[in-house]
């Protein structure tokens, strides 16, 4: 445990680090910050600092800057809170919570919006269809051989896919089978809706070739378990960093980040809690992410989680806002989805 005043110093150190992304010497810290001792002291605390890990030197001679233990202990002590001021909460009713928009929509503003307003990237992982629960299925005919197909599932999934039959169809045909399908299969979760289950209700609701396409249609998308999206935003706030004008150090970050499954790997080490989760550099499971951030949050509809949202950016990041707007879009993106469900 640190005494006040190597709490205080590495506090002043670390803030002014994140909004210079210089390394810090004693005299700025005694010039810039009333920390109450003589530069001197304060050297002598930041050698302390640096004997415990806290601290490293990139060059000789030169300032010193937090290392990943530093960041850590920031974190979780010493950062003061920051919540959203008017314009973010603004943004977030317009843009997050905007009456009218599908679920999909909806994440992938909030995406966006996170982007925006921390400068850093956002990474969201949707909902997966097969985790929902269906509500509707509708069955209408574009000419004599083609069929959308429209399924619609909680938490607002609203897919459309176009199936082929040899044998021309009529629009009696896809309802009386839409209205066959909807009275066995609505509440189910979809991705408990597979080919067993589809077979066994097969001589109920409609036999024949038409039945059987849907039905293929039907298993294959709704237990699909690829169907998770992650969106990732503000990819060029990343390089935006000075971290990363290095071009080496840029294309190996970008190589990360253009891989889904990577994308999903970050969000999963991140956990699912309800409180933002702060993994910091040498913490990523990655290790072409051991420069970078990582804060996240589970958002969820009632006390199911659903999904997770979060930013990336550097080590120096600015952690208490990047926090801050985590939980506050993960809070109105949940109370969203759930007026979402309401509505339906």
């Amino acid at each position: 445990m640190l005494d006040e005043r190597k709490r205080r110093v590495l506090q002043a150190l670390t803030d002014d680090y994140i909004q210079t992304a210089e390394p810090v010497g004693s005299r700025n810290l005694a010039r810039k910050y009333n920390l109450g001792v003589s530069p001197a002291t304060i050297r002598n605390e930041m050698a302390d600092l640096e004997d415990e890990g806290y601290l490293h030197q990139p060059h000789t001679s030169a300032g010193r800057i937090p290392s990943d233990k530093g960041y850590r202990y920031y974190v979780d002590e010493l950062m003061a809170p920051w919540n959203p001021g008017p314009p973010e909460r603004s943004a977030v009713y317009r843009e997050v919570r905007a009456v009218g928009r599908a679920m999909e929509e909806m994440i992938h503003e909030a995406a966006k919006l996170l982007a925006r307003a921390t400068r850093y990237a956002s990474v969201v992982a949707a909902p997966r269809l097969e985790a929902s629960i269906l509500r509707h299925i509708d069955l209408v005919p574009l000419d004599d051989t083609r069929i959308v197909v429209v399924l619609v599932a909680d938490p607002g999934f609203v897919r459309h896919r176009i199936a082929e039959v040899r044998r021309p169809v009529t629009e009696e045909d896809c309802q009386r089978m839409a209205a066959g399908l909807n009275r066995r299969l609505v509440g189910m979760r979809c991705g408990d809706i597979g080919r067993d289950r589809l077979a066994e209700i097969r001589e109920e609701v409609g036999r024949g070739e038409l039945y059987d396409t849907v039905a293929e249609l039907l298993a294959s998308e709704l237990s699909d378990p690829s169907s998770e999206k992650v969106y990732l935003e503000g990819t060029l706030n990343i390089l935006e960093q000075p971290e990363f004008r290095d071009v080496e150090r840029a294309r190996s970050l970008l190589a990360v980040l253009e891989t889904k499954d990577a994308l999903s790997q970050v969000l999963s080490a991140a956990g699912r809690s309800e409180e933002p989760t702060v993994i910091i550099g040498q913490e990523n499971p990655l290790e072409g992410l051991r420069e970078c951030s990582v804060v996240s949050s589970a958002y969820r509809i009632g006390n199911e989680v659903i999904g997770v949202i979060g930013v990336l950016g550097p080590t120096r990041m600015e952690y208490a806002k990047a926090v801050g707007m985590v939980r506050y879009v993960a809070e109105h993106l949940s109370e969203a989805l759930v007026a979402l469900v309401r509505r339906r």
